[in-house]
């Protein structure tokens, strides 16, 4: 399973919005919006934890090349506890009694595409383990360090956790559960002055999204794992046309990350901003109407959508 975009933030306890001297711990930096994230907050003067899946990957290596020193690389996997609480323990060792200013939550994979008859478990089992179950595991992890600076939350999902588009059952429940945990984090934690946004971005090119490989790749374990009457019944042509439509998108996803970047540093430092979403055409036209068979209007309305307040 390929987890990219995997991104958890921090900044030190400030009773002013002075960025030199902040602490940020940054999650899933190999590539995509957390690498962005972390070399702009860097840039900005942040004292950066940078977190990947892989010290030696490209991404790891780029941002030793491109950081400041103040920038700190570290190997963590969210889906595993013993991971999470390594990166608590080397958290609070560097900050000692100082609480933590924000918490970027940013994590994303999507292990299959197709109908939801088509899906297995595990693939639903899938999703949910990095997208959901390994959010919740840092999120509460953090918290008490979070309530203590009176901090931020901010979470990276997606519009198909909202909206139900075709063949994205397994993603779009995962977020669907992410979103909900979010929205009702943000009420409990009202009284501790810690504020929760939900960034929703639109389509970009990160991670294996954009890699058309990727694609024909997810297509081949679709066909490997129907039975002969599912095959039969749905037809190739059918699942070939969902693969492509996929990649076509993938291929017009933006390459530009600054609007997701801006809307992550805007949370994490506008003093009255709870929520936050990303700027960009498209969400009005992406409504309960994508839940039919794909199409091209269909899954065109999907990728041109942008985020709303969560």
């Amino acid at each position: 399973m390929r987890r990219y975009d995997i991104e958890i933030g921090y900044l030190c306890q400030s009773r002013k919005f002075c960025w030199i001297g902040y602490r940020l711990y940054d999650i899933g930096c190999d590539s995509g919006f957390g690498c962005a994230t972390a070399k702009r907050l860097d840039s900005l003067g942040f004292e950066v934890f940078a977190t990947v899946l892989d010290t030696n990957s490209e991404g790891a290596q780029d941002l030793l090349r491109t950081c400041s020193s103040r920038l700190t690389l570290l190997q963590v996997d969210i889906t595993q506890p013993q991971q999470v609480q390594q990166a608590l323990m080397d958290t609070r060792a560097k900050l000692g009694l100082r609480g933590l200013w924000g918490l970027v939550n940013n994590a994303g994979v999507c292990v299959h595409f197709g109908d939801s008859e088509l899906s297995l478990v595990s693939n639903f089992r899938g999703c949910m383990e990095v997208n959901f179950f390994g959010t919740l595991s840092v999120t509460q992890s953090f918290l008490p360090l979070l309530r203590r600076a009176k901090g931020r939350i901010v979470t990276i999902s997606s519009p198909a956790g909202d909206l139900p588009f075709p063949c994205l059952s397994a993603y779009g429940s995962s977020k669907a559960a992410l979103n909900l945990f979010m929205n009702t984090l943000r009420h409990e934690l009202t009284q501790w002055g810690v504020n929760v946004s939900t960034v929703l971005p639109a389509a970009f090119k990160t991670g294996q999204s954009s890699n058309q490989a990727y694609w024909e790749q997810q297509h081949k374990n679709l066909l490997q794992s129907l039975s002969p009457s599912l095959l039969e019944e749905y037809g190739e042509d059918y699942l070939s046309e969902t693969k492509d439509l996929f990649q076509s998108h993938a291929r017009t996803a933006n390459p530009d990350l600054s609007p997701v970047v801006n809307t992550i540093v805007e949370a994490l430092l506008t003093p009255s901003l709870s929520r936050a979403t990303t700027p960009g055409p498209g969400w009005d036209s992406c409504t309960s109407s994508t839940a039919t068979a794909p199409s091209a209007s269909a899954t065109s309305s999907s990728r041109n959508c942008s985020c709303r307040r969560s």
